[in-house]
């Protein structure tokens, strides 16, 4: 993919006539943005990840990112996350289902969708033959496995960038989902959805819910979670990381499961931890959720109220009551 067949739809995202597609870069008025293995990288040089910098010798100085909206801990762990896990399984396509449930599916068809915080692409993968357009956007190396994923598809665009400085045009997306995203980011959650009201019209956001739908008991696990969390996310190491989610899976999340399972039939597995969400889930998708919730240092999470709350900026909040915890639409 060189983008020369798709100059309209950049220039439409970037808001501006002045674009160019050139070998190896992408020029937008008086910024050049390199283009590496069909990914445009939209990153401040400063944010670049190791592997960037060694491919990249270009460095085109950008707006100074400040360093506590911004953490490379957390670009450094996704990257390895989904480099890790890079496969599209079966159960996603389930997952996706409970994702969009509150989402109108056939009216996507004529719309430009935005994908922020894509990761490897799996929700997209299953939205590729139901939109216009995709714009992909991730600020690890999660988008260049994005791209493999999606190579057949001819309708995506994908762009390396940091969400809270996305160089496009106000409302440059007809609708945008953010999954799984924002509750990792070193600033208020709820403050960036709300900054999103900017790109799209109608947002899809999942955040993690604060256990308030929980026995008291579910809470506690957490804290203790979290405690393990904040030693194990220093340790970098990726033999130890591979080695801890085949223990956290076989010792911790499949043993609950089980326990859930033995509980179904006197109407008591939703008392046990972790069975409503990994029943029916493969070790390699429990593997990849042991990963992300032990080596990410950040993790903010929310009640059903507070999401609620956002009707001070939107005129439509509605809050899935399903899975997964919590899951939501916003209107403008």
């Amino acid at each position: 993919m060189d983008y020369s067949d798709k100059v309209g739809s950049l220039k439409d995202i970037f808001g501006t006539d002045r674009v160019r597609v050139e070998a190896g870069y992408l020029a937008v008025g008086d910024r050049s943005y390199p283009v590496l293995d069909d990914v445009i990288i939209l990153l401040d040089p400063s944010q670049y990840p190791e592997f960037l910098k060694r491919r990249l010798s270009h460095r085109d100085s950008g707006p100074a990112v400040k360093p506590a909206e911004f953490a490379p801990d957390i670009q450094y762990s996704f990257g390895e996350e989904w480099r890790s896990f890079p496969e599209i399984l079966p159960e996603h396509e389930q997952e996706f289902q409970q994702y969009f449930d509150v989402i109108d599916l056939a009216g996507l068809k004529a719309k430009r969708v935005c994908d922020l915080g894509c990761g490897i692409g799996r929700w997209s993968h299953f939205l590729r033959d139901r939109a216009r357009e995709l714009v992909l956007v991730d600020f690890s190396e999660a988008i260049f496995v994005a791209r493999e994923n999606l190579r057949a598809a001819g309708n995506c665009l994908f762009f390396m960038a940091d969400l809270k400085q996305l160089p496009f045009r106000d409302g440059f997306a007809d609708f945008l989902f953010c999954l799984g995203v924002l509750h990792h980011l070193p600033t208020d959650a709820l403050q960036e959805v709300r900054a999103l009201k900017r790109s799209a019209p109608e947002l899809l956001i999942f955040l993690y819910y604060a256990l308030d739908n929980r026995p008291f008991y579910f809470r506690w696990i957490l804290s203790l979670v979290t405690l393990a969390r904040s030693f194990l996310v220093r340790i970098k190491n990726p033999a130890f990381r591979d080695i801890f989610t085949w223990l956290g899976t076989l010792a911790l999340y499949l043993p609950l499961v089980g326990l859930g399972r033995l509980l179904k039939p006197v109407g008591l597995s939703r008392q046990v931890p972790l069975y409503e969400a990994y029943h029916g889930k493969s070790v390699a998708r429990i593997r990849q959720d042991v990963y992300d919730r032990f080596f990410t240092r950040i993790e903010q999470r929310f009640t059903r109220q507070e999401i609620l709350a956002l009707q001070d900026t939107f005129s439509a909040v509605v809050v899935s009551d399903r899975l997964p915890y919590w899951h939501f639409l916003l209107k403008s």
